[in-house]
């Protein structure tokens, strides 16, 4: 972290408004708030286990599996799990990353709004391959294991949000994310959930058991038993 602007226009770190940020140029700002903004607004008003993330995990089968988040980035998609009642495990490789989440943390347990946070959401520095590696070394067991891996954007640059072409300038494209999945698989003991662009190829060229698509992503299921 620095107190001004890298003059090689590089990521550097910031607090502002007790919020640990990334930024490149001082005026866009990326940081993880779980009590605030949008991910709050999705905790109140996304629909619950009707959202397609959920739908995705088998929440709306009445089942609240514990889950895997192996590739965690801003954290969102774990935090509605929890939200409805998963505890999950959130992995994030990249340390300006894992600082964010870090923070993050910091504020919603400290801000006390969140009584279930610190008993559901769980978080681990190590890459993706490490962390699914680890766990089936050591017979850890999740019902489902989640992989968001990074795309590239279709879309030109401008329509791109700020935010997400700042996230993707430092994290970049997780070029392993093909090896991923049959460790992802070997682990989950009911499914493993890939989420993709529409556009994207099935992760490892292997075709899902099924899918749940949205207006741009889509929810790539490959599964091994039922959710019950």
């Amino acid at each position: 972290m620095v107190n001004k602007a890298p003059q090689n226009g590089s990521v550097y770190g910031l607090f502002e408004d007790n919020k640990f940020c990334l930024t490149k140029d001082g005026k866009t700002l990326i940081n993880v708030d779980f009590t605030g903004g949008a991910t709050a607004h999705r905790h109140k008003f996304g629909g619950g286990k009707n959202q397609a993330i959920a739908k995705a995990a088998g929440l709306n089968k009445g089942a609240t599996p514990t889950v895997l988040d192996a590739t965690a980035g801003m954290g969102k998609d774990a935090f509605v799990l929890a939200s409805l009642g998963c505890n999950v495990t959130l992995v994030e490789r990249q340390p300006p990353v894992y600082m964010m989440l870090v923070d993050g943390f910091r504020r919603a347990i400290s801000d006390g709004s969140i009584d279930w946070f610190e008993q559901r959401m769980q978080l681990i520095n190590k890459t993706s391959h490490d962390a699914l590696q680890d766990s089936i070394s050591s017979n850890q067991q999740y019902d489902v294991v989640y992989l968001d891996p990074m795309f590239p954007h279709r879309e030109k640059s401008a329509a791109v949000k700020k935010d997400m072409a700042l996230f993707q300038s430092f994290v970049g494209d997780d070029a392993d994310a093909d090896q991923l999945l049959p460790l992802a698989y070997q682990l989950a003991q009911k499914r493993v959930v890939v989420k993709r662009p529409d556009y994207a190829p099935f992760l490892n060229e292997q075709t899902p058991n099924s899918q749940i698509k949205t207006k741009k992503n889509r929810f790539d299921l490959y599964i091994k038993a039922a959710m019950v």
